[in-house]
């Protein structure tokens, strides 16, 4: 979480901190170790965006189920436990990126989001991560964009790729509590699109940008790779009270990491993908008016009546079919938008570079 200078915390926020630190003290005299749960991350041949989050754990018992040990702590967090596990902000961490080492400092809510400059070659690197003063070492894998690339895709999670049938309020816990990743259910079709649009596009980046928090990191990476969608990284939120608010903005986080992958990625147009249950539509409607070069297409999927009840209604925006040069599609299931997106030439034998991308 960030802070603001020269303001005092949010009293939930203070509260929050309290707490945590009581926790943690708790937790490190029962023997709980400060361990790094990597995120996938991104960047460029001359930097790397290093996404972890910083816990206390314990030293993995064999499964109870499996009758095996897990092989290393961060493995052993998972459902109910990603939500009680205690972040921490007083242990550096150090990252090994092209062979140089780097000290990172989590913040308040344990989550390390920094920018490190290096030199790497396009494609997939790993980045180590290690608590300081421990030997747990944690791997993080980057994904470094070529500088000819010149398309990537933006996918919103919940009601676009996943079907939830649930009303937001229960979302995240019944997803973290109740389901796993077997029980999720993917939209039809979109798995499909997504690996039919990689291979149209290869070296192109797949972000995941979601409201989600990265407590729930670990089963949305099980899900997305048990329904073979292409791999990328989450771009999550974090849990609980923010330096200056009692909850914090899922709207923000969207239009913020947008703005930031036009900055971060000037000569790339995304391929943005949502849903009509409330607010995918006005924050790309927004992005476009203020990067329209920054946007190929804008697809998004239609909620059934009854996911829109749960979703607590559509978006209250008329259907779009073009804005500042930028096309829209709408559908129900991936099989729909991969047609419209055909015809426009983003997948299918018939791609035009100078036209789109």
């Amino acid at each position: 979480m960030s802070s603001v200078r020269g303001t005092s915390p949010h009293r939930a926020a203070r509260v929050d901190d309290a707490v945590t630190r009581i926790r943690a003290k708790r937790a490190r005299s029962h023997g709980f170790l400060p361990t790094v749960i990597p995120y996938a991350g991104y960047g460029t041949t001359s930097w790397v965006r290093v996404l972890a989050r910083t816990v206390l754990a314990k030293e993995p018992r064999p499964d109870s189920r499996l009758g095996v040990q897990y092989r290393r702590r961060e493995e052993s967090i998972r459902g109910w436990r990603s939500f009680t596990s205690v972040p921490i902000s007083d242990v550096p961490v150090i990252a090994t990126v092209g062979g140089v080492e780097h000290v990172l400092q989590p913040d308040r809510g344990g989550v390390i989001d920094q920018v490190i400059p290096t030199e790497l070659s396009p494609g997939r690197h790993d980045v180590l991560l290690r608590p300081q003063g421990s030997d747990s070492v944690s791997t993080a894998g980057v994904i470094v964009v070529a500088p000819s690339i010149e398309f990537g895709v933006v996918s919103d999670i919940d009601d676009t790729v996943m079907v939830t049938w649930l009303p937001r309020p229960m979302l995240a816990g019944w997803n973290t509590f109740v389901l796993d990743e077997h029980a999720r259910v993917p939209t039809p079709g979109m798995a499909v699109l997504y690996e039919r649009i990689r291979s149209e596009h290869r070296g192109s980046p797949f972000v995941y940008l979601s409201t989600g928090p990265w407590n729930v990191a670990p089963t949305l990476r099980r899900f997305l790779t048990r329904n073979l969608f292409p791999s990328g990284p989450l771009l999550l939120t974090d849990w609980g009270p923010t330096h200056d608010r009692f909850f914090r903005s899922g709207r923000v986080h969207k239009e913020q990491n947008l703005e930031r992958l036009a900055t971060e990625f000037p000569g790339v147009k995304w391929l943005l993908f949502g849903d009509d249950g409330q607010h995918d539509e006005a924050i790309y409607s927004n992005f476009i008016a203020q990067h329209p070069y920054s946007v190929a297409a804008v697809a998004i999927r239609q909620l059934y009546v009854t996911e829109a009840v749960l979703a607590g209604g559509r978006s209250n925006a008329e259907r779009r079919t073009e804005a500042a040069g930028v096309p829209w599609v709408y559908g129900p299931d991936g099989m729909s938008l991969y047609r419209q997106l055909r015809d426009l030439g983003f997948v299918g034998g018939h791609h035009d570079e100078g036209k789109r991308v």
